[in-house]
């Protein structure tokens, strides 16, 4: 799975990397985790970077809790499950990160290992994204003027996003049975407006031969924690 990642690439090396630009000034980020609003391509919108919530809240959910349970897709049910199916044919998008982490059990506690290219340059995670409106069910509206509306006004909409998982390479194996679908550059643009056939066919991990993964503090484990520390190998 991909439960925490980095992005501390500066914002102008992202902005040529990707030829885009950022809708609010982007701060290096050494602990991205769930819940949080993190930069995103859309496949309407590539070229800005937009801010959604991690964890994918399905346009039809009944409330926006169901995206807490919902940051990671397995890409070989995509196009079944329904939480991903619309979004998979119609809302795709890029994830940029520079490095991820993974947990493993040794001894009694959980080491975390950074997982990244040997050269920390950034790279683009498959994801899916989604806008959701809640509904809200008001009553005596009327005493007020405001007639006998029930629908949202679209100031509480969400949009969300979840990072699709393939199997792991040579490299993640060792710490976890999954790991992110990182996409070559030259396949990004197919990710975003491919037909879902051709989207398919990017859905493999990428090759291990350019990865490292090493161990960093446990300070990482806590969403609170922030800093380059959290990179640094232990």
């Amino acid at each position: 799975m991909c439960g925490r990642y980095t992005l501390f690439t500066p914002a102008e090396e992202l902005a040529s990397r990707f030829d885009a630009t950022f809708e609010e000034p982007a701060e290096p980020r050494y602990n991205c985790a769930p819940g949080q609003s993190l930069p995103v391509l859309t496949n309407d919108d590539p070229d800005r970077f937009r801010r959604f919530k991690w964890g994918l809240i399905p346009s039809w959910a009944d409330d926006e809790g169901v995206g807490n349970d919902l940051i990671n897709a397995r890409a070989e049910t995509l196009a079944e499950k329904p939480s991903f199916e619309a979004a998979y044919e119609r809302r795709r998008c890029l994830v940029p990160a520079d490095g991820f982490y993974e947990w493993v059990q040794e001894g009694d506690a959980k080491q975390p290992y950074r997982v990244a290219f040997a050269d920390d340059r950034p790279f683009a995670m498959a994801g899916l994204w989604e806008r959701w409106e809640p509904s809200h069910t008001q009553t005596g509206l009327g005493d007020f003027g405001g007639g006998s509306g029930s629908e949202s006004d679209g100031d509480d909409a969400v949009e969300s996003f979840t990072i699709v998982t393939t199997e792991p390479n040579d490299v993640v194996a060792d710490l976890h049975h999954r790991m992110a679908v990182v996409l070559d550059p030259d396949e990004e643009a197919t990710w975003l407006h491919g037909d879902v056939e051709e989207a398919a066919e990017l859905l493999d991990p990428s090759p291990g031969d350019e990865w490292e993964a090493y161990p960093v503090s446990t300070r990482v484990n806590s969403p609170a924690n922030d800093a380059p520390a959290l990179i640094e190998p232990v």
